[in-house]
């Protein structure tokens, strides 16, 4: 199985700190000659962007928009990467601690009434010391907001740290204005605010470090999946054994691998027999039995036997590798409800701004005594507790700890689109081969016509399917081995489409496929006809063979149900789902298999522009729909239909063509799928209707809007804490999802 990931860069953004950042490194990048696309996760501040344009090129454009990047190509950039994270966090902590040792001593001695007044000598040098001390305070404590909002302006922006330097340097200046000069604001004005400035700064510290920990959980996936790979492999080489990194492994290398050792890379077992357990791959908690011949994984864990095996895929090229890119991708993509909180964003900070300068003008003009303290107070928590973080974060972080846990049951999403789209079908399509049945089919009963034998039918038959790939052809192989029978070479083979193939075998022109196929060659299948609906009523596939323009036989082929079938299309059912299948197979067959897993529409004998068709006519009568496929023949229709899902288990081309792959092969993937989907966009509507409802509720009570009736005005420490805790609510909720069991 390949998973594919499109050719891509992906960055270490640092210095965002709301939402509008996003828009504002998205808009950089997306301008950026050579640039397909380019999408911005502000939960895990890295950019994933796609195109011909180089990294140098990349992160040239994010620092021209005033912010900073690194290329994140390998294990030891990721490491290094959540290094930093880490020791962010011990700073934020640090940071917080220092401010909150001088706000809160600050905040009690005003509580009880401690503090000197501003307009004695004793007082004065009082606040003077204090104002000294707040400043060095929010140098230390702060200047990550004050350097941020400096870089921002220079690039004609405004963000988060724009708003709170703001904030707290208007709230320090004005105090330190009072503290020097008193008699230049009236005396009901003459109030320092050192502490409001300091203890917004150490909330919105302990806030943002609060969310980093608690983002670190969201990205706890990625996390594990990364700790599946193995740091070394026991190399053999002659004679002799030896540990080495599995970074200098190549493809042929012969492995050993050990009991309870995780398999390195991927392979196939040359000698030795084990269980595997590849629960990390396909969600599946059974043990697999694996033994010479059998591929295995790398990642995966080796249960109780030993075995050899020689290295086929290794580096970025194995499973694991590919799965951890696939999700990385998706957490990095934006599903379209996610696409408002960016709309939102891009204009939120100016427009902050401008409520900010309104309630300014608003209390001086218009406010009670005293109109500049008061002033003040309702500008600062304007500034503060307006910061946009919990919309930036309402959609990714969702995403993030979703795909995670979708990977986790065997679910690798594409984007996030596909995400949310999976959430919303009201039908899906089914094939047959391969999805609802194992694929893998065996030859139950060979016809021959009045004239042929069954050998001569079937060694005509083995020919032709030599050459294809279809699933078909390798159970017929195997039954003529079985048989003894000598296969006959073929000469200008032909695969048609959807009907079958056609060669010329022992110099005579023959063909193997549908009855549709005969007839296109005006072929009479009127002799076999009968026997051909006896057996496709019993479920199985006949495959008509002629030879020079005459019918001579069928061959049978049956491919048993998959064990959870029937009980996953009941699931999809009690999901509100309508279940269709769909198949290029004989008729009676199709109704068959379809009694026995209780479908009731059915469409059978199609080409695979047929199942396109079909596809458009659903989406025409206003359903969703959802196509799942395993060959190459439901490559249209997975790319048709709104959502693709892609067995595992199938061709690469059906996987590319999909926006899910379900890698465990079962139809239980799906109902998964859709039950995560669900769970997921209830998740980022919750986180948007609160960042939403926050921002509507909080701004006009900071403003002072019912100040007039109530006599209520918001304090700008309870408007920090409230900033800090917004956040920080988004996502927690997010991280619920951690718990999702479908």
């Amino acid at each position: 199985m390949t998973i594919s990931a499109f050719s891509s860069h992906r960055l270490a953004v640092t210095g965002m700190s709301c939402a509008g950042c996003v828009a504002a490194v998205e808009k950089a990048l997306r301008s950026t000659p050579g640039v397909a696309t380019a999408n911005v996760n502000f939960a895990e501040r890295t950019a994933q962007v796609s195109g011909d344009a180089s990294p140098s090129i990349l992160i040239q454009a994010v620092r021209a928009a005033g912010y900073d990047a690194a290329e994140l190509k390998d294990a030891v950039a990721e490491s290094e990467r959540d290094a930093a994270e880490q020791i962010r966090y011990r700073r934020l902590i640090r940071n917080s601690i220092v401010a909150g040792a001088l706000a809160a001593p600050l905040m009690i001695a005003e509580m009880v009434g401690w503090l000197p007044a501003l307009t004695t000598p004793a007082g004065q040098g009082f606040w003077m010391v204090t104002g000294l001390l707040t400043l060095v305070a929010l140098i230390y404590s702060g200047s990550h907001f004050f350097t941020g909002a400096w870089r921002q302006f220079r690039h004609h922006n405004a963000n988060m740290d724009t708003l709170i330097a703001l904030g707290t340097g208007a709230a320090w200046f004005y105090s330190m204005l009072v503290t020097l000069l008193p008699a230049s604001v009236p005396s009901l004005a003459q109030h320092a605010y050192f502490e409001a400035a300091v203890a917004i700064i150490a909330l919105i510290n302990l806030g943002s470090a609060l969310e980093s920990r608690a983002r670190g959980k969201a990205s706890a996936a990625i996390q594990r999946l990364l700790g599946l790979q193995p740091k070394t492999a026991r190399l053999i080489e002659g004679d002799q054994e030896r540990d080495v990194p599995i970074e200098i492994l190549q493809p042929g290398a012969l492995i050993r691998v050990r009991p309870g050792e995780k398999i390195p890379v991927d392979g196939a077992i040359v000698s030795g027999q084990s269980t595997v357990d590849e629960s990390m791959l396909t969600g599946e908690p059974l043990p697999v039995a694996k033994q010479v011949g059998d591929s295995v994984t790398g990642g995966a864990l080796n249960k109780i036997g030993t075995f050899v095996f020689r290295a086929t895929r290794v580096g970025e090229e194995t499973v694991l590798a590919q799965i951890i890119a696939s999700v990385r991708q998706a957490q990095n993509s934006k599903p379209p409800i996610g696409r408002l909180a960016d709309r939102v964003a891009a204009v939120f900070v100016p427009s902050v701004l401008i409520v900010a300068v309104l309630t300014a003008l608003a209390w001086f003009n218009f406010g009670p005594e005293p109109r500049i303290g008061y002033m003040l107070v309702a500008t600062l928590t304007v500034l503060i507790i307006a910061c946009p973080c919990a919309l930036g974060l309402a959609t990714p972080i969702s995403i993030m700890v979703g795909v995670g846990k979708a990977a986790e049951h065997g679910i690798l999403v594409r984007d996030g689109e596909a995400l949310q789209r999976v959430g919303q079908l009201t039908t899906v399509v089914l094939d047959k081969t391969g999805t609802i049945t194992t694929g893998q089919p065996t030859v139950t009963t060979v016809v021959a016509a009045a004239g042929f034998s069954e050998d001569e039918v079937f060694a005509v038959t083995a020919g032709l399917e030599a050459g294809s790939e279809h699933p078909l052809a390798q159970a017929i192989l195997d039954a003529a081995r079985e048989r003894g029978l000598v296969i006959p070479a073929v000469e200008q083979f032909e695969a048609i489409v959807g009907h079958g193939i056609r060669g010329s075998v022992r110099g005579q022109v023959s063909l193997v496929g549908n009855r549709r196929l005969l007839e296109m060659q005006k072929i009479d299948v009127t002799p076999l006809q009968a026997e051909a609906e006896r057996l496709a009523v019993t479920g199985q596939t006949p495959i008509f063979v002629a030879v020079n323009g005459q019918a001579v036989g069928i061959v049978a082929v049956a491919d048993p149900l998959k064990s959870d079938s029937t009980m996953a299309i009941t699931r999809l059912r009690k999901l509100g789902l309508k279940v269709v299948l769909l198949t290029g197979d004989h008729l009676a067959t199709a109704q068959a298999i379809a009694a026995q897993v209780g479908i009731e529409r059915v469409y059978a004998e199609v080409t695979p522009t047929d199942k396109a068709r079909i596809i458009v006519g659903l989406q025409a009568d206003g359903e969703v729909v959802g196509m799942v496929g395993d060959g190459i023949n439901d490559a249209p229709a997975l790319a048709q239909a709104d959502v693709g899902l892609a067995m595992g288990t199938g061709t690469d081309v059906a996987i590319e063509s999909a926006g899910i792959t379900l890698v465990r092969g079962s139809l239980y993937g799906v109902a998964d799928a859709i039950a995560l989907s669900r769970a997921v966009m209830s998740n980022i509507r919750q986180n948007l209707f609160g960042a939403f409802i926050y921002n509507i509720l909080g701004i006009p009570l900071a403003a002072g809007v019912f100040y007039p009736a109530i006599g209520l005005l918001l304090n700008p420490m309870l408007a920090g804490a409230a900033m800090a805790l917004s956040s920080l609510t988004v996502v927690s909720n997010a991280n619920r999802l951690r718990g999702f069991q479908p």
